[in-house]
């Protein structure tokens, strides 16, 4: 039994004591988590509240109260000071595409509450636990796959999810970026912001293919992306030319990978699913009093071809 196995037997045990001490099931009703959302625009987000709130069906006395801030940092912390006086006994968030959000963690802090971080580690505040992925070394594994697949020749298009402060998407360019530099090979960056969507993939490929004749591969820094890129390229009749890699593991880009034909190549995994599921049974441990890790980042492989099936689940909530 892996780490999070153990932890949720530990939390399962712990907490259905506590709701028999209290009363049974209806006193195991009132045991309830927030699971705190920046925004739920996108796919990866949405798929990562899914998992929680489905992982936490195992436990029969945990009520998951989830919320949506819309991608305003205010309303996020007044979703947090809201559950908080709904006395949730921890707190799941999901801070998506900002850096920071201190006045959410103080509160939570205040309140003596354990809060998981699940994907982004926010800054500036304290937390009791982080689960989410190494991000410039998914991006450095993507690197290796484009520069060996081009022979560390050819044009390399990159595409971004903005904006410009967001540290998951710039680590991920970065580590592509460094091995492509080794290589010799210099990336063609596109200019505006996916904004991690597969509309805004489309479009940014549409401005690259225009400028660029002469482009062989195209990294994205999400899948989403990049399944809008790789429309992109075929509406202009060019996907026997140019190949695609990117991060997530999102299910369209896997079943893409696999198929025969697909100008898909790659993805590293960062599974919302995974990571969702982990951040809450991360948080069910510490509840039943676990000495929890503080940061733990989840193993990200590579995903081509060769392996896709092994990642295909139908059952995925991303």
């Amino acid at each position: 039994m892996n780490i999070f196995g153990k932890m949720k037997l530990m939390g399962t045990v712990a907490l259905t004591a506590a709701a028999l001490s209290t009363g049974g099931a209806r006193a195991a009703d009132e045991i309830k988590i927030g699971m705190v959302n920046l925004s739920l625009c996108c796919a990866y987000f949405v798929g990562m509240d899914a998992a929680v709130k489905d992982e936490a069906k195992t436990y029969p006395n945990i009520k998951v109260l989830s919320t949506d801030a819309g991608g305003d940092v205010a309303k996020l912390t007044a979703d947090v000071e809201d559950l908080l006086n709904q006395n949730v006994k921890g707190l799941v968030v999901s801070g998506a595409f900002i850096e920071a959000a201190p006045a959410a963690l103080d509160a939570i802090k205040q309140a003596g509450v354990p809060v998981v971080m699940v994907d982004r580690l926010l800054k500036g505040g304290d937390y009791t636990s982080w689960v989410g992925p190494d991000n410039r070394a998914i991006g450095e594994g993507i690197g290796d796959y484009i520069v060996k697949r081009l022979n560390g020749k050819g044009k390399v298009v990159i595409i971004r999810g903005g904006p410009a402060d967001n540290t998951i998407g710039s680590n991920r360019t970065d580590g592509v970026t460094a091995k492509l530099t080794a290589a010799g090979m210099t990336p063609a960056v596109a200019p505006g912001w996916g904004s991690w969507s597969a509309d805004g993939g489309f479009k940014q490929m549409e401005d690259m293919l225009a400028k660029e004749k002469d482009i062989n591969a195209v990294f994205c820094e999400n899948d989403s992306m990049c399944l809008g890129a790789q429309k992109a390229i075929a509406d202009s009749g060019r996907s026997g030319e140019i190949f695609l890699a990117s991060v997530d593991g999102e299910m369209g880009a896997l079943k893409e990978i696999d198929r025969d034909g697909s100008n898909y190549g790659a993805t590293g995994l960062n599974s919302a699913d995974q990571i969702g599921r982990a951040g809450f049974n991360r948080l069910m441990a510490i509840l039943a009093g676990a000495d929890a890790p503080k940061e733990t980042a989840l193993p990200s492989p590579i995903i081509t071809k060769e392996n896709a099936v092994k990642f295909i689940n139908e059952g995925s909530t991303f």
